[in-house]
């Protein structure tokens, strides 16, 4: 694998990602140009309308799909120079995935137990640290006496908590979550934004992609994604911002270009532009 000196606060960091799908009607940047760290033992909401590349985002977090440009490092792993099999090594041991429908997590002839058998024995555990740390999470998520039950005795709050300790089994680097609480009411999905959280602080990392707003209160950091660029951050305390009221942030790469969002792109149909700067203030204008 492709390893670089250990960030032992840092689960995974996105240095200059891009993302370009190429269709029938030409590419897609589905993300363009995001800096972002994910710190450990934290929470990170990605957040933004559809179409601003949250999925693509997670695709690379959880190491399932690689950048077009720039860097996907993943406890300590760069995954663009990564073979298929020391991929799925990395997924295996490393990051653990919980989809919006919490059926979808879950094999429906296996008990609660067997489930976090099984993540134990994919993550190449032994039995006795398994059941140790199968306990030792069911009862913190508070299905100690749900262990034989199977997932259609279970509420939907409790399959979907039962997904996240199962993805959490061995520690990874990190949990990624496509909209965990969208199939929830309000009370489960609190429950299980609390659960989260005190998983969370075990120390792995968590990055989850939401609508919820109670998702984004409940997370250490906020990330706001338009057009496939980070358009803002956000940490717990700072108050929350609407995406509509986020001014758009041009990027700027390391060799100086800077990207405009598409909206900026329309004033400059010759792709041609007028730069002016004095200390403080860069200004660029159609020639």
């Amino acid at each position: 694998m492709v390893a670089a000196q250990a960030e032992p606060d840092v689960a995974a960091r996105c240095t200059g990602v891009t993302k370009i799908y190429w269709t029938p009607t030409g590419e897609v940047h589905a993300v363009q140009s995001i800096d972002a760290v994910f710190p450990a033992a934290e929470v990170t909401a990605v957040v933004g309308p559809s179409g601003s590349g949250k999925s693509s985002l997670l695709r690379m977090l959880a190491a399932v799909d690689r950048p077009t440009a720039g860097q996907v490092r993943i406890a300590d792993h760069e995954i663009g120079g990564m073979r298929p099999t020391q991929l799925r090594r990395l997924r295996r041991k490393q990051i653990g995935y919980v989809f919006q429908r919490p059926a979808d997590n879950l094999i429906s002839y296996l008990t609660v137990a067997d489930h976090m058998r099984l993540a134990g024995r994919l993550r190449r555990m032994g039995r006795k640290r398994t059941e140790s740390d199968a306990g030792d999470l069911l009862e913190a998520l508070g299905l100690t006496e749900r262990r034989n039950h199977l997932p259609h005795q279970l509420s939907g709050g409790e399959q979907q908590r039962l997904a996240f300790a199962q993805a959490v089994v061995g520690r990874p680097a990190m949990v990624v979550a496509d909209e965990p609480t969208a199939e929830l009411d309000s009370a489960s999905g609190q429950a299980l934004l609390d659960s989260i959280i005190e998983l969370a602080r075990l120390g792995t990392a968590f990055v989850v992609s939401t609508h919820d707003p109670a998702a984004v209160r409940a997370a250490d950091r906020t990330l706001y994604l338009r057009h496939g660029a980070l358009q803002a951050e956000s940490t717990k305390g700072q108050q929350h911002m609407d995406l509509h009221d986020i001014q758009p942030l041009a990027v700027i790469d390391q060799s100086g270009r800077i990207q405009l969002p598409p909206e900026a792109l329309k004033l400059f149909p010759a792709r041609r532009a007028v730069l002016r700067w004095d200390d403080d203030e860069v200004r660029i204008t159609p020639p």
